[in-house]
């Protein structure tokens, strides 16, 4: 069935938990029921009524009763909407046959993993599956990656606008933030540890700048991602680590080979945080560093796992309203010309609420949205956020969803 002849744009999955309900919260005030076609869907019909009702739609708003573990179920979910915007992780433990049913059934997908040992699996079982049944599958489209993926996107954009070629390089660097810690994020880190120790090759794969590539296609010239503390002469700062690095970098890579290297196959791109200046500084980078070290170290050790479970948020749960609203966070961008550093161009993405939950659960909706609705480049495949959507998705995340881009 052509997606265009669907009940529903837009099915939310996963609409009962903590970052669900937020998604559905943003489409019915962004939204309501006349702009989109979309429904609300989970295992559990009285959740979903609490769900509902806590909308301005009520009873307009449809459900729909699946259950990750019945395949029947997801098969029919599928089939009535043209995208699935799903919130269930982590996603290695719940979202394997979610994807294979899009795949399958030719239905646009959007989700917010960070589990890189997860996408390489989904692109290597499914990308065949997909492309034949016009299904466009994009994961994270969270803060896990969109402000790397789409702010590099954007800088790129404008260094060809300005100057007729693209940035050789793109830094990335975290300025000021607010908001909670994703129990979510917590999860799936601890789900990809443990499988690495079911598995060892997974952390071959989670040590690899360019897990995420296409296979037997060129890889480019970056090596391991920052450990230390680094002193950034172009920021006039000193630099910690960042521990999203290990995830978003492989994004912006793999969006670049999928986009026949727009950005050249000698691309560079590297994340870290800006800490400031000057001997205290300089102490501060290295403590973030010492303290990322500190926590994967632990986050791969069994015993202290279940510490790290006890003290972290569950998945499901979440900051409390005034941390979501109050929150924030800027980025700023270096985009370095090939031949002259007087034209380099330094840009800066900002969003308006907590990143983790409030700014990401903006972002996933209109991810979803525009899968839905937006006239887009691509077909069939697994996709990155920007090689899919580009130009589309920038609009709607500056129109309606609180970024900003903006050059320097």
């Amino acid at each position: 069935m052509s997606t265009d002849k669907r009940e529903f744009d837009v099915i939310v999955w996963g609409a009962t938990g903590f970052t669900g309900r937020l998604v559905v919260e943003y489409l019915a005030g962004a939204y309501g029921d006349q702009d989109l076609r979309w429904a609300i869907a989970g295992r559990n019909a009285a959740k979903l009524e609490a769900v509902r009702s806590e909308t301005s739609l009520g009873a307009s708003l449809p459900i729909i009763v699946a259950d990750s573990d019945d395949a029947g179920s997801l098969d029919a979910m599928v089939q009535r909407a043209r995208v699935i915007c799903t919130t269930v992780g982590p996603y290695a433990q719940y979202g394997s046959a979610l994807v294979a049913a899009c795949a399958r059934h030719g239905t646009h997908y959007c989700d917010l993993t960070g589990e890189v040992q997860w996408m390489r699996k989904m692109i290597d079982t499914y990308q065949a599956a997909a492309e034949e049944s016009g299904a466009i599958i994009v994961h994270t489209c969270g803060f896990d990656c969109i402000p790397s993926d789409i702010g590099t996107w954007f800088v790129q954009s404008e260094m060809h606008r300005r100057h007729g070629v693209y940035a050789s390089q793109v830094k990335f660097r975290v300025g000021k933030t607010r908001g909670g810690m994703s129990g979510g994020t917590v999860a799936s880190m601890i789900n990809m540890m443990e499988e690495a120790d079911r598995d060892p090759s997974i952390r071959d794969l989670l040590q690899d700048p360019y897990a995420l590539n296409p296979l037997n296609m060129p890889r480019g010239p970056d090596g391991p991602d920052q450990a230390g503390a680094v002193y950034d002469a172009d920021f006039r700062q000193w630099t910690a680590p960042f521990v999203m690095s290990a995830i978003n970098t492989r994004v912006v890579r793999r969006s670049n080979a999928l986009m026949g290297y727009r950005y050249g196959k000698d691309f560079r791109y590297d994340e870290s945080i800006l800490v400031g200046d000057g001997p205290m500084a300089y102490v501060s980078a290295n403590l973030v560093a010492g303290m990322t070290v500190v926590g994967a170290l632990a986050a791969a050790f069994s015993p202290a796992r279940g510490l790290i479970k006890r003290l972290a948020p569950a998945p499901g749960e979440g900051p409390d309203r005034d941390t979501i609203e109050n929150g924030y966070y800027t980025i700023e961008f270096l985009g370095v010309h090939p031949e002259q550093r007087s034209k380099n161009l330094r840009a800066r993405v900002t969003g308006d609420k907590d990143p983790g939950y409030g700014s990401t659960s903006k972002m996933l909706a209109e991810s979803a949205v525009c899968l839905a609705l937006d006239e887009l480049p691509v077909s069939g495949g697994i996709w990155t956020p920007a090689s899919a959507m580009g130009d589309a998705l920038t609009k709607r995340l500056t129109d309606r969803a609180g970024l900003t881009f903006e050059v320097l």
